[in-house]
């Protein structure tokens, strides 16, 4: 409190050593044993120093395991285990109830299921191979026709319909005539109509046309 009023010599004085002028924003170094390690360098024209820059990686988007709850078009079906981006899961598909996160309790639970899915599917082949083994037991299923006129052919035809019939009678099995395939029949002789029990099983019956 002393020194205020003073002039700049007179600090200078007191303090026993001169203090560094300043050039516009640009300081002298400071050359005192006390201030060595604190010292600012001076980045004047002639003065050499390395640039740093900074990169930025490319951010990575997460992805998550989900499974579908319900068929998602362009996306998958329901029970479908994906991995989707993080956002699209979180803004769209869990909370319109589209998704849910694949815990190991819920994989689990889909496992369980799709055994039990392949095991009905075994169960329903079997049974169509075992039906299909009956019709084609039975031998030529037997259909009568009024004659019309000369040769072979017959007044009408032969319908799906009648072939639904005449299995029902000889084997007390229902079929759909949606299922049921046949040749045109205009003629006495003998046909094969296919009946498609399933997918992988088509029974091939022969049909046995008799004029009357």
């Amino acid at each position: 409190m002393a020194m205020v009023g003073t002039s700049t010599s007179a600090v200078v004085a007191a303090a026993g050593s001169p203090l560094p002028t300043f050039q516009g924003l640009r300081g002298d170094k400071i050359t005192s044993k006390s201030d060595h390690h604190a010292a600012v360098p001076s980045y004047s024209s002639g003065s050499s120093y390395q640039r740093l820059s900074v990169v930025a990686n490319k951010r990575v988007q997460k992805r998550r395991q989900v499974v579908l709850t319900e068929d998602v078009q362009h996306l998958g079906k329901a029970g479908e285990l994906l991995a989707v981006k993080t956002g699209y899961f979180r803004n769209f598909l869990y909370p319109f109830g589209k998704a849910k996160i694949a815990t190991a309790e819920l994989l689990k639970s889909i496992r369980v299921e799709e055994e039990r899915k392949e095991e009905e599917k075994r169960r329903i082949k079997a049974e169509a191979e075992s039906v299909a083994k009956l019709f084609q037991s039975f031998g030529p299923f037997s259909v009568r026709r009024k004659k019309g006129g000369q040769g072979k052919q017959i007044f009408g035809s032969v319908t799906t319909q009648d072939i639904v019939d005449i299995i029902r009678a000889n084997t007390s099995q229902e079929i759909d005539k949606r299922i049921v395939t046949l040749p045109e029949i205009r003629e006495i002789g003998q046909y094969i109509a296919e009946i498609k029990l399933h997918v992988d099983v088509i029974a091939q019956v022969k049909i046995n046309v008799i004029g009357q």
